[in-house]
């Protein structure tokens, strides 16, 4: 068993974009992290559906689309029509919470609920049967190349707890401030997956940065 790689677009060069996702499909990720931001739930912003509309063709990632958006439900339907794989709705985001996951699965497609480093877990363990998929924000959203915050590794702890107890099967993904010693911590608490953006398109190597995250998250 080791984690699987999510590597994130946000951070790959925009004019060669295609060759930066073949790129690391060929080292072996597993999933392509999409983030859609919409300047008011983070300051920042990125990537609409045409985005992942024009990528589903050139590769065969798992698309994870991240919804960093107020009231998530007004894309959820396009960005599934787009080619999502898995689609990620914030627990702060929304006031309907279990409505807004209904929607993406009624798609066929996964439903991921995702939590700010301040939201605590107890507040998604109503939802935590439904959704395929749990982000765990390991980083303030909205910026890249940020530091990771190590009390986030106590919430994959306690995720992992309540989905061995309870027989539920998602993966528990982290994302911000992934490196080989990040990853490893968020790994033995439980994480299954690894959003790495900087650290994988440092411009040198992804291959090795992907082949480093593996290595350190062997069995």
């Amino acid at each position: 068993m080791t984690i699987k790689v999510a590597p994130s677009i946000l951070a790959a060069d925009y004019l060669n974009l295609e060759r930066d996702v073949h790129t690391v499909e060929e080292a072996g990720a597993e999933l392509l992290h999409i983030d859609v931001m919409d300047g008011l739930f983070v300051p920042s912003i990125a990537y609409g559906p045409n985005w992942v509309k024009a990528l589903r063709p050139k590769t065969n990632l798992v698309l994870d689309v991240h919804l960093m958006a107020v009231d998530p439900e007004r894309y959820i339907d396009e960005f599934a029509e787009a080619g999502a794989d898995i689609i990620g709705v914030h627990y702060e985001a929304t006031n309907h919470i279990h409505r807004a996951l209904q929607q993406i699965k009624g798609h066929g497609v996964k439903a991921e609920v995702v939590i700010n480093p301040g939201t605590s877990v107890a507040l998604i363990e109503p939802v935590l049967h439904m959704v395929d998929q749990v982000l765990v924000m390991t980083v303030n959203p909205g910026f890249g190349g940020q530091k990771f915050l190590p009390e986030t590794v106590a919430k994959i702890a306690e995720l992992a707890k309540i989905k061995a107890e309870k027989g539920y099967d998602f993966d528990i993904e982290i994302d911000g401030g992934a490196n080989d010693e990040t990853t490893k911590l968020a790994y033995d608490a439980g994480a299954t997956v690894a959003v790495a953006g900087s650290y994988v398109y440092d411009k040198v190597d992804p291959a090795a940065k992907i082949a480093r995250l593996k290595e350190v998250t062997t069995d």
